[in-house]
Formats: C-alpha cells, structure tokens, sequence
C-alpha cells in the first residue's frame, strides 16, 4: 500500500475516463484526490476546501479552464494554488490562445493528452516541490523542455524551421 503524500489534487476536466485515468494515478503515487466535471463545479470545489494543487483541462463545457483559472486569480489565496494543465487542445484553434495566456500569466507547465502517467506524477510532484526520484525529475524537466520546444517551434518562421530539421536529420 502507497502511503500517503498528505496532498490533495483537484483533477478538472469534463471527460469521465480522462478524470478516471488521473485520479488513478495519483492515488497510486499516494495523493488524496478531489474531481470536477467543469470550472463551475472546481470553483464549488476550491471554495470548499482549496487543494494543493489544481489538474486542469482548458476546453470544458458550462466553464472552460481559461474561465476558471480567472476566478481563482480574483482571490489571494486561491491563486497562490499551484496548477498543472493537461489538455488535448494545446496545438488547435479551440485551445492554443487560452493556453498561451495560461502559460504566460501563471501555470508553465503543461501536459498534451493523452499524458503518460509517470510523467504527469513527475509534473505534479516537481510542482508542489516534493520529493521525486531521479527518474521522476528527468521526466518532468523532459516535459518542461519539450513544452518550451514547441513554444518556440509554434513561433518559427519556415526558413528556420527547415533549417532545424536538416540539423536534427543530420544526427
């Protein structure tokens, strides 16, 4: 039996299985775990008993991440709250401005569905500063660079984005 990291993760995010595939990872690696549906229900949620740390999804229904990310932010407290985004949307029209606000204005990390569950324990760990193993701190500073990679990649123009390419082929 796991033993309890005394921290409690708030999974948002409006697909029942995608909560289920989370929730169980991170009881596995020891959290307590609270869910939403949508930014409506997280708000309920946060209000209340504030989590350590907030799992969002950016595209929901009722209220989407973006939305509720803007909520906790109005009050000094909840925004003090650490928040990891996972989303299937980060590269698409319905997703991308949100999660470059996000990124820009508070959480800098995120995760693209579908999310490998050691490295979103990783994420979540580094993120509340707790102990990870060696492994676990690779794979959360890999996601970090990877993410920072396609930042940059997102904002290339062409001739240096094929420049890129030829340089990766030629290793």
């Amino acid at each position: 039996m796991v033993e309890s990291l005394h921290k409690t993760v708030l999974v948002v995010d409006d697909e029942e299985d995608v909560r289920q595939f989370l929730v169980a990872a991170l009881t596995e690696a020891g959290f307590d775990v609270v869910t939403a549906a949508d930014g409506y229900e997280a708000l309920a949620k946060v209000k209340e008993q504030p989590p350590d740390l907030i799992s969002l999804d950016l595209v929901m229904p009722k209220r989407s991440g973006v939305r509720f990310f803007r909520d906790i932010n109005k009050n000094k407290k909840w925004a003090k709250i650490p928040i990891i985004i996972v989303t299937g949307h980060a590269r698409d029209d319905l997703g991308k401005s949100d999660l470059k606000e996000l990124t820009m204005s508070g959480p800098g990390i995120y995760l693209e569905k579908p999310v490998k569950p050691h490295n979103y324990i990783a994420a979540v760990k580094k993120t509340l500063g707790l102990e990870t193993t060696t492994e676990e701190a690779e794979a959360a500073d890999k996601v970090k660079l990877q993410n920072e990679l396609k930042n940059l990649v997102d904002e290339i123009d062409l001739d240096k984005l094929k420049k890129l390419k030829s340089m990766m082929d030629d290793d």
